[in-house]
């Protein structure tokens, strides 16, 4: 686990203060990004929790961080479907907190505009209807298997606002929350009724 340490005080003042004499002696990645970077990168400084520490960019690979886009640290440019992925990635385990445009650039180590230009060549959509499309497959699945509100829902799938979160359910499914729910139940009732025919 040598590999995996935390940073010591003098490489975390590295970090903190992007020292480009450090590059090169040591490598630190971001759990929560999974993005891993010279000391002298000028990204948003990480929490000291979520830094890992590396002496070789092979030992942050073989634990699945990629390389940052902006300081580059194996030379290379991350090919644009890995930083994408990676972004997907972040949207997936984070969909329920506040995401930007700017937040998944700042967590990506990208310009806001590149971001959106790549995602949306990608993917075939921009990051911010990747990010609704989720939240609504992820509401329509606590509409079908638990009992909480449609305010409550909304809150659990990072729409805190239940006004907006009916609208844009709406726009995208052509129902209301409310009426999903309904027919899902009416429609797992009809099939219950029609097993129970063909049982008798």
């Amino acid at each position: 686990m040598a590999n995996r340490i935390q940073p010591t005080e003098a490489q975390w003042k590295a970090i903190i203060s992007n020292d480009k004499e450090s590059d090169g002696k040591f490598f630190y990645a971001v759990q929560t990004t999974g993005i891993f970077c010279r000391p002298s990168c000028k990204s948003r400084p990480p929490k000291f929790e979520n830094v890992r520490v590396f002496q070789s960019p092979d030992e942050a690979r073989a634990e699945r961080f990629r390389p940052c886009k902006r300081c580059k640290p194996t030379g290379e440019r991350l090919p644009d479907h890995e930083w994408i992925e990676l972004v997907t990635e972040y949207i997936d385990n984070h969909y329920t907190e506040h995401l930007t445009l700017d937040v998944l650039a700042d967590v990506s180590h990208g310009s806001p505009y590149h971001l959106h230009r790549i995602f949306k060549r990608v993917k075939g959509l921009t990051p911010m209807e990747y990010i609704q499309d989720y939240r609504m497959d992820k509401a329509k699945a606590l509409l079908r298997d638990s009992g909480l509100t449609i305010s409550d829902i909304g809150h659990k799938v990072g729409l805190d606002n239940t006004a907006y979160f009916i609208t844009l359910f709406k726009k995208k499914t052509g129902v209301t929350p409310l009426r999903y729910r309904g027919q899902y139940v009416l429609n797992n009732t009809s099939m219950e009724v029609q097993d129970h025919n063909e049982i008798r």
